[in-house]
């Protein structure tokens, strides 16, 4: 039997849900696709696969055994391309998470320079305002914008910080007034970005070494810039948004920057933009350069 050919039609088999999908992926026909599983399970002495006459599915042994041969073939891959980059272009495929807003504004008019510098190079872009799993989702980098993970398993690299203003428009302020302290937040309408609903909010508002944290609420909580933004603009009340983001709004007197005089940052703590990976990606050269390309115009 050949073991890396069975491997890699065990993870089309899993990826297209079923032998005939899969058969006209490979350009075999289903009953070899059968006849290599089939071979695949007897080598394992264990099923992976339940077979009905409708679909085909993983077993609870196929499930966790295919997560681990997809991170092998991954690893072989970039073994691979490793031996052919060497002295020679970059060439490989790269699947990066990115959340809708940073992507949007910052890398979708430049990633046409990155896969111009790179033309072997092919990217799949996950855009996506939830951090997405790098095991379980394949990817190879993820660019996020604010307190960066505490997790053992990956490697965080920040590329600049994600300095926040605090706005709100001209029409809340003229409804409410302006907020002349910190505390007077913790009455107003405040706009929240999370994850998670239900969890209350504290912003801190540091002027030299004194930090004054405020408990804020309000009606709209969503994981989505954005909607923040087009929220305060459109004058629902206060939120806390990158300068990234907001900066041209300011400038053109749509929103109203509060509080300049301190430095704000959520409850998490100091916001950062910053790429992510796992340590098995720390060699990979088509990582490298992409980190590289975005870390020279991030913020």
């Amino acid at each position: 039997m050949d073991k890396l050919l069975a491997l890699r039609t065990l993870l089309k088999v899993a990826d297209c849900g079923g032998f005939t999908a899969a058969a006209q992926e490979l350009g075999k026909t289903t009953s070899s696709i059968a006849r290599i599983m089939d071979g695949l399970e007897a080598s394992l002495g264990t099923p992976l696969l339940t077979r009905t006459s409708r679909n085909v599915s993983l077993t609870d042994a196929g499930c966790a055994y295919v997560e681990q041969v997809r991170q092998v073939l991954s690893d072989l891959n970039d073994a691979d391309s490793s031996v052919i980059d060497r002295g020679t272009e970059l060439t490989g495929h790269l699947r990066v998470s990115v959340s809708a807003t940073y992507g949007r504004l910052h890398l979708a008019t430049r990633i046409p320079e990155f896969l111009q510098a790179y033309p072997r190079i092919t990217v799949d872009l996950v855009v996506s305002d939830i951090h997405l799993d790098l095991v379980n989702d394949r990817l190879d980098v993820a660019l996020r914008v604010g307190v960066p993970d505490l997790d053992d398993r990956l490697i965080v690299k920040t590329l600049g910080k994600s300095e926040r203003f605090l706005v709100a428009s001209p029409a809340w302020l003229e409804r409410h007034g302006r907020p002349a302290t910190p505390t007077d937040l913790a009455r107003a309408e405040c706009l929240q970005f999370a994850y998670k609903p239900g969890r209350r909010q504290r912003w801190n508002f540091r002027s030299g070494d004194a930090i004054e944290p405020v408990i804020v609420t309000g009606q709209l909580v969503t994981n989505n810039l954005d909607m923040i933004a087009g929220a305060a603009i459109g004058g629902q009340g206060v939120a806390l948004l990158p300068k990234w983001l907001v900066a041209p709004d300011v400038a053109a007197g749509r929103l109203v920057r509060l509080f300049e005089d301190r430095e704000i940052t959520a409850d998490a703590g100091e916001a950062f933009v910053y790429a992510t990976y796992l340590p098995n990606r720390r060699l990979s050269r088509k990582v490298r350069a992409f980190i590289r390309f975005v870390e020279s115009f991030s913020i």
